[in-house]
């Protein structure tokens, strides 16, 4: 398949938000309390003319994708991108020509110009929210451990709220979005 075939199999944000069973919550508010800033306004007049759409791998369950997909959709909103997505676990085909080392890590932004063809792609995270997750798992304890799974679920809980309320994070992924972009 062509990257233009799987952008039309896929399903619209709003689509995708009604569809969630999980984390919609929080990505609601990112989404309803970001703003692009009004200083970058001349970058998306530049973006608009490009026409490009983008093509998200991503699932519901993901704090990555929850912080990440907001900022995303406020960008699309100001470049005039429409903006499909894809659930990654039912599309390992395209999933597996994006993986990030040997993970399926997620989201993936791939940005496709009017033929169809990739201009730009981004994912799964900013580096500034990577050290972040470095850090906190270098916090856990060895998987030997008998509290391993317990002290894992407690930061995969801090993680999402901290990606949900810390908006140093959203000013990082945005600006690594905005990079990849323009």
């Amino acid at each position: 398949m062509t990257l233009e075939d799987w952008f039309n199999k896929g399903i619209t944000a709003q689509e995708y938000v009604e569809s969630m069973t999980t984390l919609s919550e929080e990505l609601i508010y990112i989404y309803e309390h970001f703003k692009v800033p009004s200083e970058d306004e001349h970058l998306y007049e530049q973006l608009q003319k490009q026409n490009l759409r983008v093509i998200v791998l991503t699932e519901d369950w993901c704090s990555d994708a929850m912080l990440n997909i907001p900022i995303l959709l406020k960008i699309a909103e100001a470049g005039h991108m429409n903006v499909h997505m894809l659930y990654r676990d039912e599309n390992p085909e395209l999933m597996d020509q994006y993986l990030t080392g040997k993970s399926r890590a997620i989201p993936i932004f791939i940005f496709i110009n009017p033929e169809g063809k990739e201009v730009a792609r981004w994912g799964p995270r900013a580096k500034e929210v990577q050290k972040f997750i470095d850090r906190s798992r270098k916090a856990l304890p060895s998987k030997d451990k008998n509290d391993y799974e317990k002290k894992e679920k407690e930061m995969f809980q801090f993680i999402t709220k901290a990606y949900r309320d810390n908006q140093e994070f959203w000013n990082d992924s945005y600006q690594s979005l905005k990079k990849a972009i323009i």
